[in-house]
This record gives C-alpha cells, structure tokens and sequence, in this order.
C-alpha cells in the first residue's frame, strides 16, 4: 500500500509538471482565439471567475455534476432531476466544456440547478478554488473525461467521486493505453465507476481502474426524455403553412475528421437533390451539430441551388416551395422536432465521428438511418441493428435510396420504428438505479477545505505549541468545590455556545439549582481582572463583554468573569454560592478541572475544514473529539446530515451520546422602547450582525421569510462606530428595506445613539433560542451521571 502510494504521488508530480510546461503555449492559445472570435471571451471570462458559487455554508453539502459536451449535459437531465427529487435542499452545480453545452445547459437545467460555469482548468490551482468556493459533498463526472488534478483533489477535501455513464470507445482507448501509467493513478481514485457495457468494464479495468469500485449498470441515455418541452409555435406555424407530405430530418451532420472522411452536409444537399425528383412534397430539416457550421450549410445549400429557409428567418422571410429545407440553426430543438419527422437520419456516421445518440428519435418510433461508424455507442448500435431497429448504410451513396425506401413504405417504416421505441422503452430504469447509489456516497461524504501544503509547517507548529500548551494546563490544573461542566467546540468560529449556555443555565435553574456561568468576557473594557455579577444584575457591556449580556437579561445564573476562570469561580463562590459551574468556551481551558465536557457541534460546517489552523479551523486535531463527554450538534435544521457527522464523531469517540438542536427565533425587539414581538412587524430588512459564524444569522432570517436587501457582517464582537451605521442607514433606505435589523449580541456593542444616527430607519434586534431535541434526556443523563442530584 505504501508503495503504490508512492508511485501514485510521483505520477501525479510528473502529471502537474507536464502542465506547467505546457502553460506558456496553453495561454497563447486562448489569447490568440478570443482576439479570433470574440464569442470565447466570455466563456474565457466566465471560466475564470465569473461564477454564480454559493456565499455561505449550507445545510445540505453541494453536488457538482460535470459534463462537458451537449450529449453528456442532455445524458444528465433525467439524474439530476433524480437527485433534485432526493435531495431538494442540495445545491447543484453543472459546469460544461463548450459554448454549445452551455447554451443546452443554459435552456435545459436552469430550473434544475443553483449554477452553471465552465469546467476549470485541470490546474491545482483552479481545481482547488472551485472546490474552496463550492465545497461539494458529491462530485459527478460524466462519460469519457479523465481529469486527474480533479480526481485527486476531489478526494483530498473530503467530497466522493464518481464516473457516471463511464465509456471508451474504440478509437479513445488505444490513445489512453499510451498513458496508463497516468490512468491508473487517476482511476485508482473514484469512490465508485458506473460505465454502460461489459466492453466499457474491461476497458476501464485494463486502464487501472479497482475491480471493487466498477460497474456496469447501462446508458443513462436511455432515461432521457426529449418529449418534453413543446415544438417553437413559429417552426409549428411553418410547417402547418407548407404541408409537406413527408419530413425527414439530418440530424448533427459534422465535418471530416480524417482526410478520407467525406463532409456530411455534403452527402445531406446531394441526397436532397436526388429526393426531389420523385418526392415533390418533400420537407428537409437539416441540423448542422455544431453553431459554426450554420454559415457553411448555408453556402453549400445556395451553391447546389436547393430551396431552403434559415431557422432564424422564420417570420422575416418568405417560405419556399417544397420541395425544401429548413436549416435550424438554432441549439437545443432538435429534439422536440423528432416527433414530426418521417425518417430521421442520425449523423456523425460517414465521418469518423464514431456517431450521435440514437435514442432521442427511437423514443418517438422514429425509423433510424446511420452511416458505417458509431463507435461511440457500440453496445445501442449492435442492439438496434440485430433487432432490425434501425437501417445501416455502407456510404454516401446509399443514404438517398434508403430515405426513399423508407418514405414509400408506410409498412417498413412503421416496423423498424415500434422496434426502436421498444428497444428504448426497454432500457429505462438505469437512471433511478444509479442516483440510489450516489446518494449513498453523497450522506457519507463531510466536506472540508482544499488543503494548502505551504501551511503544512504552521499548522503543524500550531498543533505542536497547543498540545504543549495543554500538557502545561494539566499539569497544574484546579478543581472547583461545585461540579463544572464545559462547553466548548473543536473549531474556530461560533458554534452555537452562548445560546446553549444560557439554555443550560435555565433548565438547571428550572429544576431547583442555582447556576453560575463562568466566561471569558471578550473584548470587555474593565480594567478589574476579575467581575463577579449577581444575577440580572444591570451593568453596562463594557464592564462584561457582549456575550455575558445574554445571560444577564436572562437572570437564570450568576456571571464570574475573568481569563483565568478557576480565579473567578473561586471568587464568585465566596459572593454568591452557586450549585454548579457552567464553563462557557471551556474545551480548551485546560486550567480548569471539569466533570463533563459537551461539545458542540455546528450542523452547517461540522469539522472545521477537517484540518488544524492554518490549513483550516480546527483549534485540536480530531483526535481531541475522544475527550469529550457528550456531543450537541447545532443547527441541525432540515438537509443537515445528521447521521454522517455521527458517524465521524463515533469514529472518534464511541461512547459519548450524541444530542441535536436548532436555532429558533425567540423574539424580535425594537431599540428605543424594548417591545418584544412574536412575529416580525416588517417584510424586508438590511441586515447586520458582527458574528464569527454569520451565515446563522442569514439562514434564521431566511427560514422566517425576511427579504434582506443587502447583508453586512463585521467581525466576531465588532464595536459600531457612528460612520458605519450611517452607512447601513443609507443603504436599507436605499434598497428600500423597512427596517434595519441585527442580533441581540451585537445591541451591547451599538453606540447609545443609535437610533439617532439612522434616523428615521427603525433598528430591531433578533433575540433567538435554541431547542434541543431530547432535552428531558440530556438533563437526566447530567443529573444522574455526573452531578448526582436528587430530583
């Protein structure tokens, strides 16, 4: 294992270095193309940046589905309308390859999905700020694209990886035999590898893909759907106005590849041309595949002198008599306009082009006609030929007289045509299947930021000084009279303590206790080392901090303050006797001896970015999770995965119960005369708030249904100046918003001013609370497991 291990790293080095090296010419390339033709300068900028990635955290880990061309993004519109059903609250992401795909993507799945992007560069670089910003906890590569920078940095933060609709045709397979020693590294990394056929196995197998991870479930394609949407009421108009006898389709026709392979709109005109004489009724629809195409079409259908109209000029231009063309130069109908074709005849066949899917006609009982080549669909094209399903042609000599056999023989086409709706019927159900197994991987995966390797040594360093930090702790800890218990988290940022803390404080208080809650009292302004409150003592926030004010107005414990926070319960003892000892932010407050550590969890971001700071947000390595007495994790609102993250946890810790909470709000109160209301007395609001975790903020106030104009955070305890609220004021009004609106945490750090200063806009403030599931639970497993009190 080590081994492999070290020939995989060393492949992916000579992997990365291949493309530095291949840089300078790759930049070139692209400059020299957007000055050729200024439509790939939005699709350079729009790869670049210009990315619709979510602003903050969500509930459910984001799905990123890759396809590159039209045929994969059209393959992935019956899975992701799957993992839509599935999943609703999952954010979903589909970056494509080409202008064309995005154009399909752009019609096709906007409804489906939170974004579309064009795929990054199979740079580290670019790979890992796509992964930064979209933090996915599945990522779906469609067909044929191998991205092994992609792959390996999939697996590094956390997210799983698959291969759907995996194949390799024959002319692709010997290229990827050269590269193996490539290959293998990357397919040794998807957790799972669904490919259509037996064929596309072997071939994956033999390329270095694990047995274990590989499967054969069949042709997403056959799942697809083109009746839906309607036909464009002008083309129906058109039609209607012509009534041709019979209509028979050239669909995707391309170009050479080879210098043997003949042009196919080529064989489409001559084909028109010998039709024309015995069908005068005749309507043509020709589909160019590619939009760059269009313009040569059309050059080629005024030199022959074949009577055609350009999809475009519909409307602007007289009709011609048929017999006729109709040049649809347009992306994204083809497939509805199936249902009125006669004969269709599928291109990408005479070229070495290893052909188009067969199935979008097949579904309508279309009779097919197809050139010699479709290696791209080896398995479909064997199938529908042995089963008499569709018409093979030797050359383009026969295309005409076959179209002609088929417009004259209702019986023929007819037969072949149920044949091929059959044979698609058939195949359907692969779709449903395969969204069963990725949602699997989905709720297994706990996403985690991209690592930076320069910040290996700091991290490291960091991990170093806290576990000496901790070791120095331990060794003189303290132990109060009273039971303590701690409440803390592994990760930088909010989590969810305060409310908790004060939750705590009330129930223990409503059972006959008399609580005291030990705290920091950051960023207060006293110059005593210690303060000691009664409690719902009054006292001005710079005295305690901001956070220490929630749990005066609450009045359920008294308030020791101070950084040492054995000093200030020992002195808070003396004053005001208390029951227990609720040690706020404790986990890492190793001075303090405690019974019960509960640390908590925050459902939206679990585990810090997975990594210690700076490489991520973790305070402790994970390893830290086995000290801990129980777990609550926070925020667990609807799309969390609760089940993944205690399957972390228990990797960590087995034995330490797990409880759940979510944030609910308590409270809206107005500045200036403190009235408190149930529901919100506005619709919209400019939002504020100076919270280490600002996206609770903003996921409370989307839950309760209030419009926010503009969102604003400062940092964790920020203290406003006039200047800033100024700001806020012009800009609620501005966005027309109602009101201004920010946290009960940030009121203490607001100037007494305040409303004067955004006069006339009201200020409110959210009071929340939290609500635990299974609280009766919690209380008995603290009272009769560490604090042995009679109830």
């Amino acid at each position: 294992m080590i081994e492999n291990a070290i020939k995989i790293r060393f492949i992916y080095f000579l992997y990365r270095l291949a493309l530095i090296l291949a840089a300078p010419p790759l930049i070139l390339y692209f400059v020299l193309r957007i000055r050729r033709d200024h439509r790939y300068a939005a699709h350079f900028r729009e790869r670049l940046g210009t990315i619709p990635f979510p602003t903050q955290p969500t509930a459910a880990g984001t799905i990123w589905l890759h396809a590159v061309s039209v045929g994969e993004v059209i393959s992935s519109i019956a899975l992701l309308r799957t993992l839509r059903e599935t999943f609703p609250t999952a954010p979903l992401f589909v970056s494509v390859g080409t202008i064309a795909g995005r154009a399909i993507a752009g019609e096709k799945l906007a409804a489906l999905t939170n974004g579309i992007f064009y795929v990054p560069l199979d740079y580290v670089g670019c790979i890992r700020r796509v992964l930064r910003k979209l933090k996915p906890s599945l990522v779906v590569v469609m067909e044929t694209e191998i991205w092994p920078n992609l792959y390996r940095e999939t697996r590094r933060c956390g997210a799983r990886l698959a291969i759907v609709n995996g194949r390799i045709s024959d002319r692709a397979f010997p290229r990827y035999q050269r590269f193996r020693f490539i290959t293998s590294a990357a397919l040794s990394q998807p957790h799972e590898i669904f490919v259509q056929t037996p064929q596309d196995r072997a071939r994956y197998l033999d390329l270095g893909a694990p047995a274990a991870r590989l499967h054969a479930e069949g042709n997403l394609k056959y799942d697809f759907d083109p009746s839906e949407g309607e036909i464009a009421p002008e083309i129906r108009r058109y039609i209607d106005d012509l009534q041709p006898s019979r209509i028979w389709i050239a669909a995707s026709t391309m170009p050479p590849r080879e210098d043997t392979d003949p042009d196919e709109d080529d064989i489409v005109v001559a084909a028109i041309q010998q039709l024309a004489a015995t069908h005068p009724r005749l309507l043509t629809i020709l589909v160019p595949r590619r939009p760059e195409r269009f313009a040569g079409a059309t050059e080629k259908l005024e030199r022959a002198g074949v009577p055609f109209l350009r999809r475009s000029q519909i409307g602007l231009a007289p009709a011609p008599a048929l017999p006729s063309v109709l040049l649809l130069d347009s992306m994204g109908e083809l497939s509805r306009l199936f249902s009125l074709a006669d004969v269709v005849f599928m291109g990408g066949t005479f070229p070495q082009r290893g052909g188009h899917n067969i199935l979008e006609p097949a579904y309508f009982g279309k009779p097919i006609v197809a050139g010699p080549h479709m290696e791209n669909f080896p398995a479909i094209a064997e199938e529908f030929t042995r089963a008499g399903a569709m018409v093979r042609v030797a050359g383009p000599r026969d295309l005409a007289p076959a179209i002609a056999r088929l417009l004259d023989d209702d019986a023929e086409r007819t037969v072949i045509g149920e044949r091929a709706r059959q044979l698609a019927i058939a195949k359907r159900g692969v779709t449903r299947h395969i969204a069963s197994r990725l949602a699997e991987l989905y709720r297994d995966a706990i996403p985690r930021s991209p690592t930076r390797p320069l910040l290996a040594p700091f991290a490291a360093l960091w991990e170093y000084e806290t576990r000496r930090r901790r070791e120095r702790a331990l060794a003189s800890q303290r132990k109060l009279e009273q039971p303590v218990i701690s409440i803390g988290n592994i990760s930088m940022g909010g989590s969810g303590k305060t409310p908790f803390t004060d939750w705590l404080a009330t129930r223990l208080k409503d059972r006959g206790l008399q609580p005291a809650i030990l705290t920091r009292g950051y960023r207060r302004r006293s110059p005593e080392p210690y303060v000691v409150l009664h409690a719902g003592t009054e006292t001005p926030a710079e005295l305690t901090g901001d956070e220490p004010q929630t749990y005066l107005k609450h009045g359920s414990a008294h308030l020791g303050i101070g950084a040492d926070r054995y000093e200030a319960g020992r002195l808070l003892s003396k004053i005001y006797p208390s029951d227990v000892m609720l040690l706020d932010d404790g986990f890492q407050h190793w001075r303090l001896a405690r019974d019960i550590d509960i640390v908590l969890i925050d459902g939206l971001d679990p585990f810090g970015g997975g990594a210690v700071f700076p490489q991520g947000r973790l305070r402790e390595p994970l390893s830290s999770l086995a000290r801990a007495s129980a777990f609550l994790i926070t925020r667990a609102g609807p799309g969390v995965r609760i089940e993944t993250i205690e399957r972390e946890l228990r990797r960590w810790n087995p034995h330490a119960p797990i409880f759940t909470s979510r944030v609910k709000p308590h409270g809206w109160i107005r500045l200036g005369d403190n009235q408190i209301f149930e529901d919100p007395p506005f619709q919209s609001a400019g939002a504020f708030c100076g919270l280490a975790n600002p996206n609770t903020f903003w996921r409370t106030l989307d839950e309760a249904g209030i419009e926010t104009p503009f969102r604003w955070s400062f940092g964790d305890h920020h203290r406003y100046h006039p200047p800033e609220l100024r700001k806020l004021a012009v800009r609620t009004r501005r966005r027309g918003a109602e009101v201004l609106l920010t946290t009960q945490k940030d009121v203490p750090n607001l100037p007494v001013n305040i409303l004067e200063l955004v006069a006339p806009t009201p200020v409110f403030a959210l009071e929340i609370t939290i609500e635990v599931d299974r609280a009766d639970e919690l209380l008995e497993w603290i009272y009769s497991g560490f604090l042995c009190v009679k109830k």
